[in-house]
């Protein structure tokens, strides 16, 4: 049969599992539909529930303004699958095109999409995080046993890590007139992903807002009752706080480990995959039959020195999926490359923060707009000359122009004049990002190298 052949009855009548019942999940299966496939297309996910929208889980539903069974995907067409929900996928036979699930059963396929996103990385201690009282924030379900316990209004609740999901669940809590102690092991919040220079007003922020913000400090241990009920968390300074609502905010783990046999270049850090989206196996060499999109993809962009990138964004999440799918049933020469400039966005204390391009690879950075004590502004991120990321906070006009920067490699810092620079904003300053080789809970995008089959990365805290 020709290659056009092949194709067209793939279109027609092949077999596509896509796994991970997720934001990406979703939008790929939409897609292939659009765009004419008909054959058998199966979803399975670990949880029980159907996709869901996850940015609402820290905002919305911790503010009691949304249920957290409320904020199911809606769906831009009928996907006509099958639905695999509530059991996980253990293993893969690439050779055989299988993929084994917990309960025993298995999936043929000829086409394979990966979505199996992140996981919340748990308080390390076990004994401590089965603790009544210890959470992390990452599921529907957790957002919802962790909405009841803060409506149950808990005395003091303690935030273990200032990234940006510990930031907006402190600002949940203030909001809903909850003392918080913020623990943060760096030098402020949100510093591995925006540096220390945006750091420090993110501090501002939170102490203003009532927060007992704690920097440079990590927790030791966390302490219950003889019922096994929260009652304290002992500091790396020797101090002890009561607290009854402990949130573990450490950052993600990439859902890798049920890949570990199969032969593709997966590990810690991700499935490394090609700009079409295509995944590598451990010898560097692109599959064809296997696709990975989402957070746990991680792919070279020209943009960024070719660099592996693993973004952990929504619009990541929307526009990998849609070029996998897109490919999966594509020719060759009809195929697109994912190269979406990677941007975010977080509500906190009553700012609205919104980055584009890749922050943490900046060395440098200038205040190009406003004024970082008015906590209204917009700064720019060099790298090696060139302008890398924006920063805004509550000036989200400005990233349209900031990402045609980012994307023409536009000479750093900026050549231009703006109306509303102030003195602070004349010459660069260094960014202030920490080491790079600690472990970080903060970034939202991962540089991890060129290497496609590279697994030798582990994570094994001795304290948070």
């Amino acid at each position: 049969m020709s290659l056009d052949g092949s194709l067209e009855r793939l279109r027609r009548e092949g077999r596509i599992v896509i796994v991970g019942a997720s934001l990406a999940g979703l939008r790929a299966a939409e897609t292939l539909r659009e765009e004419g496939f008909t054959g058998t297309l199966t979803m399975v996910g670990d949880e029980p529930h159907e996709p869901y929208d996850r940015p609402p889980l820290s905002k919305q539903v911790l503010l009691d303004r949304v249920p957290a069974d409320h904020t199911k995907l809606p769906r831009r067409r009928p996907v006509d699958a099958e639905w695999r929900l509530g059991v996980a996928a253990t293993g893969l036979d690439l050779a055989a095109r299988r993929v084994r699930l917990a309960d025993g059963s298995e999936l043929d396929y000829d086409r394979l999409l990966i979505t199996t996103g992140v996981r919340a990385r748990p308080w390390p201690q076990e004994l401590e995080a089965e603790l009544d009282g210890v959470f992390v924030l990452r599921t529907s379900d957790d957002a919802a046993q962790l909405h009841r316990r803060l409506s149950a209004g808990p005395r003091r609740v303690l935030v273990i890590g200032a990234g940006f999901a510990g930031s907006e669940i402190a600002s949940a809590c203030r909001e809903r007139g909850l003392d918080v102690t913020v623990a943060e092991r760096g030098a402020a919040p949100l510093v591995g992903a925006l540096g220390g220079v945006v750091g420090e007003v993110a501090a501002a922020m939170q102490r203003e807002a009532g927060v007992d913000l704690r920097c440079g400090i990590t927790v030791t241990g966390l302490e219950g009752d003889a019922a096994g009920r929260l009652r304290c968390a002992h500091l790396s300074d020797g101090s002890k706080v009561e607290v009854e609502v402990a949130v573990v905010c450490l950052g993600a783990t990439r859902n890798t480990e049920w890949l570990a046999d199969s032969g593709l270049g997966a590990g810690p850090r991700g499935i490394a995959c090609d700009a079409g989206c295509r995944a590598f196996d451990v010898r560097g060499i692109v599959t064809d039959d296997v696709f990975v999109a989402g957070d746990v993809a991680r792919s070279p962009h020209p943009l960024f020195g070719y660099q592996f990138l693993s973004l952990e964004h929504w619009g990541n999440a929307v526009a990998g999926a849609e070029v996998a799918a897109h490919n999966m049933i594509s020719a060759s020469a009809d195929r697109r490359p994912h190269i979406w400039t990677p941007s975010f966005w977080s509500a906190q204390f009553g700012v609205n923060i919104k980055s584009v391009g890749v922050p943490p690879m900046g060395d440098e950075i200038i205040v190009t707009q406003g004024s970082l004590s008015e906590r209204r502004f917009t700064a720019a991120y060099g790298h090696h000359g060139r302008v890398i990321a924006a920063v805004t906070f509550d000036q989200a006009k400005w990233l349209g122009f900031y990402q045609h920067l980012i994307e023409r490699a536009a000479p750093f810092p900026p050549d231009f004049p703006t109306v509303d620079r102030r003195p602070e904003g004349r010459h660069p300053v260094p960014a202030g990002f920490p080491d790079p080789s600690l472990p970080s809970h903060g970034p939202t995008v991962t540089l991890s190298g060129h290497s496609p089959s590279d697994r030798r990365i582990s994570f094994t805290p001795l304290r948070a």
